[in-house]
């Protein structure tokens, strides 16, 4: 339990980061959803927003996705699987299986799967897939270690009203 309080202490400040990059995403536009990379010593290593928007109606532009696409193209596996990805929220069966590929071992998350989906609704532009990120990576062949969700109510606040003033 006290490793558990330590480390959520440490990966707060880093999921509300993410929270940040979320609501930078939103500024400019785009879906409000955001993820940073970080080392194994704390670095962080690039922040990536939802790209729905910025790329052309991409529909697979999460930012998960296209952070663990960049993490593969820069980083070698075993580094990856040292480092963290923070995501204002629970990554997708989609993005799970990005990070998956990519080699990153570990990640954290704020508002989960089946609560964005109770905000979303049956919008056009985020049918939410309800599979929890943990069953995908259990199906796989190397472990990834997941917390959250973590601070959920603070990140549900980031989608709150953005789904519904954005007619589907």
């Amino acid at each position: 339990m006290k490793q558990q309080v330590e480390s959520e202490r440490r990966d707060e400040p880093l999921l509300r980061r993410a929270f940040e990059v979320a609501k930078a995403s939103r500024e400019k536009g785009d879906h409000p959803f955001g993820a940073i990379l970080v080392s194994p010593d704390g670095r962080i290593l690039r922040e990536q927003g939802n790209g729905y928007t910025s790329e052309g109606g991409d529909m697979t532009a999460h930012a998960e996705r296209l952070l663990a696409t960049w993490a593969s193209k820069n980083h070698e596996p075993a580094y990856l699987s040292q480092c963290t990805l923070y995501s204002s929220a629970e990554p997708c069966a989609m993005c799970s299986g990005a990070i998956y590929w990519s080699g990153i071992g570990r990640v954290v998350y704020g508002q989960s799967e089946s609560g964005l989906k109770a905000l979303t609704g049956n919008h056009s532009e985020n049918p939410t897939l309800d599979l929890p990120c943990r069953d995908v990576f259990s199906r796989g062949q190397r472990p990834v270690v997941v917390i959250g969700p973590l601070l959920e109510e603070e990140a549900a606040e980031i989608q709150r009203d953005f789904w519904s003033a954005h007619s589907s």
